[in-house]
């Protein structure tokens, strides 16, 4: 099929010229500190009730491997994806999930938000059940 040709109206030369990206993410935009989910491509802000240094994901509890000995440092240089393997109590009954990273199979806890979907979170803590009575294990699940 031919291209089709513009006949009328403004040719490409006369457009206005697109605006930069910085207009949205340059500092202090309104998508300055968000993040793309890993997993399921989810726009996620770093603000969240409950935690100062947000890097997971509330939908799927995806994470990526940023940082090294502490929370919100930045300073792993793997960057690869972790995904969320159990769900670990703290003696003051705090929750943390735990990841390991795809990559180079590092294990790191981080505090659970506010945000986070109950759902997940729950099917996480039933993970080691559904074994013990025989149930299907889930697609894609390891």
């Amino acid at each position: 099929m031919p291209r089709r040709t513009r006949t009328g109206g403004r040719d490409r030369k006369d457009r206005r010229p697109q605006r930069s990206k910085d207009v949205l993410h340059g500092g202090g935009g309104h998508r300055a500190r968000d993040f793309r989910c890993a997993g399921c491509r989810l726009d996620v802000s770093t603000s969240a009730p409950g935690t100062a240094h947000r890097n997971h994901c509330p939908h799927c509890l995806t994470s990526l491997h940023v940082d090294g000995r502490l929370p919100g440092d930045r300073s792993a240089g793997c960057r690869g994806r972790m995904d969320a393997v159990a769900v670990s109590a703290r003696a003051d009954g705090e929750w943390m999930l735990v990841h390991r990273c795809r990559s180079c199979e590092a294990l790191g806890t981080n505090r659970i938000a506010g945000d986070d979907s109950a759902l997940a979170l729950v099917r996480l803590a039933l993970r080691p059940l559904r074994g013990a009575f025989g149930a299907e294990p889930e697609p894609g699940a390891p």
